[in-house]
């Protein structure tokens, strides 16, 4: 879905889960700046790894809880009025998620 078709939708994620993503995204941005750190203090490459795997699987975790709201929201919003496009942006959106994991 291109910038301009999600802006013309009306229907748009449940604050509550913007706030919960929001808040995913800053523990991750965290995550990250403490593996930066390990990597510059030259911490065991095995404990890096294990850090990285943790980013990884909150990062999934994110994209899961993503598609779950833009389903119960945007999708069956644009379903529900006949605009059966939203599957298709679905699809697409799923196939990136996938591709990525």
């Amino acid at each position: 879905m291109t910038q301009s078709e999600s802006k013309t939708m009306t229907t748009y994620l449940e604050p509550e889960l913007v706030e919960n993503l929001q808040a995913r995204l800053s523990r991750i941005e965290g995550h990250v700046r403490g593996v930066k750190r390990m990597l510059q203090e030259q911490e065991d490459c095995n404990d890096i790894l294990i850090q990285l795997t943790a980013v990884k699987a909150a990062l999934n975790q994110v994209t899961i809880k993503l598609l779950e709201g833009h389903m119960r929201t945007c999708v069956t919003a644009c379903a529900l009025s006949g605009d059966m496009q939203a599957l298709e942006h679905l699809n697409r959106a799923l196939a990136l998620a996938l591709k990525g994991s």
